[in-house]
């Protein structure tokens, strides 16, 4: 079954109930979702002792930002808040659209979207703003590539942890000298920011792993399924090009509809009512995010591509003290690349020559090839 047929048979079993086949509780409504996330001391990000204990897992989870709570949670984002805020990545526009046109120079009228801009764009800006050599790019791709395109539909599925395993043991590992490296040597990134805020090896390693992961795949996603809406809404395209401030809304309901990372976990630290639902204590919760931006009490005519749509209340980067951080930074990537491609190309279609390809969808909603042909 496709992760949309899912999701629409999900919305129908209601907002909140337990899937047996998924073997957890599953938030599927967005007025839910927007409760749960909003309530970290309720419903905890730290899942650690569900997980296998493995030694590169448990010290990399010292710095995992993402699967923290409160108040160790609070500490850690403030370190780097201040380099993502919308006036500091305002200031990186001139520098993404640098990159982006170098990028785009010298292709024909076919190439892949994501090998030749939707993925090296944001890694390259990311691995500039952490110190971390651009030219490395092919390890990083592989170390996203076995993370997000593991097997398995489940939550903490133990199979597909022990996949990923060598790749985050790589992983931290070279982060780790890359760390040393800059408490050696320091320079003006933010490694270096985190040094001095006094973590340790490890603990500035995993923190920089998250940035430098979440910080290019979000964006590689928002552009391939951008791209892809717009080829299957043809109209909306041709719209956006001929009026461009409409480009932002197109990019958020881009995210709504195609959101890239589809579900969250959380567990209950307590019994919670939540949608009029009972959920004991210690219970594993999956939050459908791609779900609640379909939900049709909130959005109407769910399933359109909409670029008019407002307000567009989506959850496609979470809600609450885990609202993604690198958000504004994707925003403003996706915004600049998809405002020069449609300023260079009178045609952006998907070659249907070549087979697209696709990560796990009940990991990643996302392509991992996507050929197109344009004209200039």
């Amino acid at each position: 079954m496709s992760t949309a047929a899912w999701i629409e048979g999900a919305l129908r079993r209601g907002p909140v109930y337990f899937d047996d086949e998924q073997r957890c509780w599953s938030v599927t409504g967005h007025p839910e979702a927007l409760a749960l996330l909003g309530d970290p001391a309720m419903f905890s990000s730290d899942l650690s002792d569900l997980v296998p204990r493995q030694d590169d897992f448990d010290l990399f989870r010292r710095g995992n930002v993402v699967q923290m709570d409160p108040p160790r949670h609070d500490e850690l984002r403030r370190m780097v808040s201040r380099a993502f805020t919308p006036r500091v990545v305002a200031g990186l526009e001139p520098r993404i659209e640098a990159i982006t046109g170098s990028l785009l120079d010298g292709h024909g009228s076919r190439f892949d979207l994501i090998d030749d801009l939707a993925y090296p764009l944001p890694v390259i800006v990311i691995a500039e703003l952490l110190g971390v050599p651009a030219a490395d790019r092919p390890t990083f791709r592989r170390w996203a590539d076995r993370l997000f395109d593991r097997a398995g539909e489940r939550l903490l599925d133990e199979d597909a942890l022990a996949a990923v395993a060598p790749a985050v043991h790589e992983m931290r590992e070279y982060l780790v000298e890359h760390v040393r490296r800059r408490r050696a040597a320091p320079a003006d990134d933010l490694t270096t920011a985190l040094v001095r805020e006094g973590l340790d090896d490890e603990e500035a390693a995993a923190f920089v792993g998250v940035l430098l992961i979440a910080g290019h795949v979000t964006t590689t996603a928002t552009l391939g399924n951008t791209v892809l809406c717009f080829d299957e809404h043809p109209g909306a395209a041709d719209e956006v090009r001929a009026s461009p401030d409409l480009l932002p809304a197109a990019i958020e309901e881009a995210l709504r509809l195609r959101t890239p990372f589809p579900r969250l976990a959380r567990r209950t630290t307590a019994p919670v009512t939540l949608g009029g639902v009972e959920l004991p204590a210690g219970a594993l919760v999956a939050v459908w995010l791609a779900a609640a931006n379909r939900d049709p009490r909130v959005f109407t005519d769910p399933s359109r591509f909409d670029p008019h749509r407002n307000p567009n209340p989506h959850l496609a980067f979470g809600h609450g003290i885990h609202f993604c951080l690198g958000a504004p930074l994707a925003r403003l990537e996706a915004r600049v690349a998809l405002r020069m491609l449609l300023r260079r190309y009178r045609e952006i279609a998907v070659d249907s020559a070549e087979p697209i390809r696709y990560r796990n969808p009940w990991v990643m909603a996302s392509p991992t090839r996507l050929p197109v042909a344009v004209s200039a």
